[in-house]
């Protein structure tokens, strides 16, 4: 179940573990995307900065995405307008256009796979959704377009086209980027404290500090056990399956998703709240046999997403009352584009600049929203359910997932395997008795 981007990539540099006490400007945790960029724009800049991993960089979710650099998020934008407002909208857009403009500036140096795509969210009835977007972005005087005839293997109502996206390799991307950072991988927190962070084989104190951990781990600030939910998806890459330029995905959240790599295509989908059952593999292997029978599975793998509340991730000071204290999580299945938006913008808050989207990701923003009861009832739903095993994280009982072989939490997202090792967070550790057989 290792990703094409894990079988394709060239070997990543690697780093030392930390090894005694240290001390830096910014500590940055979490070597995925947004870490190593954040880490990126401070080592430009001549800050004096530290990145720890757990395990190696790359190697969370990073390594599981699609890889589509775009700032067409479903049909977002008329949700953003409808909960946000107009301006809200706007500037989410010009946050994620740039984040792109980034990308293609730094993928010029790079052998990273970088192609320019348009991308597609159709709907296969809703022709009036697709209406309903198309009329704000033409508010935002943004040059999307509808389109209805599509090279999919099925019929739609339409598509949302947005034109000069692109996709890449991001491991090959990540290697090229990472290579001169100031990195220590096998360097697991295991306490965060104010101005410090403790290891098993140090501790390393800092001004500031930046969790880019995908799930935030400290649940003493900022209630992200309230604010977030999970969401697993699933990958095949077929080889044989006809070429189609462009990225397709479905405005139906359980929908399906399109791009190629090279000779293979990307067929994702069967998504569900993590600790809740789906269609998965069995879905992606159904509609692949269905529409491409010439076709050979080479590669399968899954991962999942942190949901907000509202419609936008939480990029900024952790809470109100951590003023040194960053976070970056809910990029809401889009993380590529996500992570450069948020590497943006906190790079700038740690060196006391202004950044013109912080207010927009304040993490501080209200938590009113239909979302958070949902959560709250799923949470209280699952510590009341006595069933072992429970997840280390805040006790709720954990679900088998029968396809991955895994033990998964319905409340926040932990993942453990089946003899209990911790595979995804915001859980720390592993389980500490290991689950009946299945």
């Amino acid at each position: 179940m290792r990703s094409l981007w894990l079988e394709t990539s060239p070997k990543l540099p690697r780093f030392p573990a930390l090894d005694q006490d240290k001390e830096t400007e910014v500590l940055i945790i979490g070597g995925g995307m947004a870490g190593v960029l954040c880490a990126y724009f401070l080592h430009q800049a001549g800050v004096d900065y530290l990145l720890l991993e757990a395990e190696t960089v790359g190697s969370g979710i990073t390594q599981n995405t699609t890889a589509k650099l775009t700032s067409q998020h479903g049909l977002l934008y008329h949700q953003l307008k409808r909960v946000h407002g107009l301006e809200a909208a706007r500037s989410y857009l010009e946050a994620n256009q740039a984040a792109l403009a980034q990308y293609r500036h730094l993928c010029q140096e790079m052998d990273c796979d970088f192609q320019e795509q348009d991308a597609y969210v159709y709907s296969l009835d809703r022709r009036d959704k697709l209406e309903q977007e198309l009329d704000t972005l033409r508010a935002l005087d943004f040059p999307a377009e509808l389109a209805l005839q599509l090279p999919l293997p099925f019929p739609v109502a339409g598509a949302v086209r947005f034109p000069h996206q692109a996709q890449f390799h991001p491991l090959k991307f990540l290697a090229a980027l990472s290579k001169d950072l100031h990195i220590l991988e096998h360097s697991k927190v295991l306490e965060l404290r104010p101005g410090a962070a403790t290891t098993q084989r140090g501790v390393v104190r800092a001004k500031k500090i930046i969790v880019t951990t995908h799930f935030p781990f400290l649940n003493k600030h900022g209630s992200y056990f309230l604010k977030l939910y999970q969401h697993r998806s699933y990958v095949l890459a077929l080889q044989g399956a006809p070429s189609f330029p462009g990225m397709y995905v479905d405005e139906a959240q359980d929908g399906l998703s399109f791009r190629h790599w090279g000779n293979l295509l990307l067929l994702g989908g069967g998504g569900h709240r993590s600790g809740k059952q789906g269609g998965g593999w069995a879905q992606l292997t159904s509609v692949a046999q269905r529409h491409f029978p010439q076709a050979k599975e080479v590669y399968r793998w899954a991962t999942q997403d942190c949901m907000p509340l509202d419609h936008l991730p939480y990029i900024g000071p952790y809470s109100r009352h951590t003023p040194a204290l960053f976070v970056a999580t809910g990029f809401q299945k889009w993380g590529m584009t996500s992570s450069m938006v948020a590497a943006r913008v906190l790079t700038d808050l740690v060196q006391g600049k202004d950044n013109p989207y912080a207010a927009l990701f304040s993490p501080s923003r209200s938590m009113l929203h239909p979302q958070l009861a949902c959560n709250a009832l799923e949470a209280s739903a699952n510590l009341l359910t006595p069933t072992v095993p429970r997840c280390p994280h805040m006790g709720c009982a954990l679900k088998y997932n029968p396809q991955e072989h895994s033990w998964d939490c319905p409340c926040h997202g932990s993942r453990f395997s089946q003899a209990g090792k911790l595979l995804d967070n915001p859980a720390t550790g592993d389980l500490r008795r290991q689950p009946p057989p299945q």
